[in-house]
């Protein structure tokens, strides 16, 4: 019987450490999500508003989808550019220089 017991204690070990090399190795895999703050933001302006827009695109934008937002006179929902009501006349311009791109 110990013999048996020793086979049990020792696979319950076996399992514990391979359970805690997975969870080692699952933090050191980097993440292929994207990190916050990591996406680089999309500037626009408009002769009707004042100052640049500066917006980071969300899951699934593109600074060309926002801007296409921003000319439709029929969208509605999203709050860009604090939450603007301009519409049409918008330009992508560079962040940095403010210079239409």
């Amino acid at each position: 019987m110990e013999g048996r017991g020793m086979n049990r204690t020792s696979a319950i070990g076996l399992v514990l450490l391979a359970c805690m090399v997975a969870i080692l190795l699952g933090l050191a895999v980097p993440m292929s999500a994207p990190v916050a703050g990591s996406v680089e933001p999309c500037c626009f302006a408009n002769d009707r508003y004042e100052g640049a827009c500066k917006v980071i695109p969300g899951e699934g934008e593109t600074c060309k989808s926002i801007l296409a937002y921003l000319n439709n006179p029929m969208s509605t929902g999203k709050s860009y550019c604090g939450g603007t009501s301009v519409r049409g006349g918008w330009i992508q311009v560079d962040c940095k220089t403010g210079k239409a791109m």
